[in-house]
């Protein structure tokens, strides 16, 4: 597989200092102050095999990351009037323990789609996105893309989760979402992050889902942290080339080596 990898901010009630996010579009790695830190989703992110993280360093609940924020840009394939693109997602994460939240803003063009402020997933946001873009921009994304699915009825994380059938082709453009989509979940290729892509991409018609706001809950103040209130981005964070090599986004994800 080939992994991708972007500079990002992190900051928790210890201090802030940059990390790096890598990615082969399917698990996730985060490390910061030396430390790796490995999973398939966002808020399931634990210390890499045979990783120790050293003492106070970090905020752990059950051993996995959290009660910090993390940002990040990252350049995103789009079709714009007809016209292969990179616009550019900029991400800020909260992972509260007990209630996470995420903001997404596309940039393209001295243009910015944004999600709501905090919206519970990437599939989420990213839909918030899909629906105010113009007619004539569509992300090349694999949450957008008609080969992927999630598995109906089930729980799922910030990220990850989403199914590719790019091996079910016709298969899987026979059915629907539903329990159509249950019975083919073990012919998928695998599972992927849903700003993933690859060359295989296929669009998929977007249908807009009813607005659902989201309650605002006040919670403590903690020192480091943010309040209640969505996380609020640093003016000063590193960009995706700022410590990290820019990544080929969608040379072949799920495929060996």
């Amino acid at each position: 597989m080939t992994d991708e990898s972007w500079a990002g901010w992190y900051r928790d009630r210890h201090g802030s200092e940059a990390f790096i996010l890598t990615t082969d579009g399917r698990r996730l790695r985060v490390r910061v102050r030396g430390t790796d830190f490995e999973g398939e989703s966002f808020d399931a992110l634990l210390p890499a095999t045979g990783v120790v993280p050293e003492a106070g360093a970090f905020d752990l609940a059950d051993g996995v990351l959290g009660d910090c924020v993390l940002e990040w840009d990252l350049p995103l394939p789009v079709l714009a009037a007809g016209t292969a693109r990179q616009a550019t997602l900029s991400c800020l994460l909260s992972l509260r323990r007990a209630d996470p939240d995420l903001y997404l803003a596309l940039h393209l063009d001295g243009a910015v789609y944004e999600s709501h402020r905090a919206e519970n997933d990437f599939a989420s946001a990213l839909a918030t996105i899909r629906a105010v873009l113009p007619p004539d921009i569509h992300l090349q994304i694999c949450t957008a893309c008609a080969l992927s699915g999630y598995l109906p009825a089930s729980g799922r994380g910030i990220s990850g989760g989403l199914g590719c059938f790019r091996d079910a082709k016709d298969a899987y453009r026979d059915v629907t979402e539903g329990p159509a989509v249950a019975g083919l979940w073990d012919r998928r290729t695998g599972l992927v992050q849903e700003i993933w892509s690859c060359r295989e991409f296929e669009p998929r018609p977007f249908e807009p889902r009813p607005f659902e706001p989201r309650p605002f809950e006040p919670r403590p103040f903690e020192p480091g942290l943010v309040t209640g209130a969505p996380a609020e981005r640093r003016t000063d964070a590193p960009g995706p080339m700022e410590g990290a090599g820019a990544g080929r986004l969608g040379v072949h994800p799920l495929e060996h080596a």
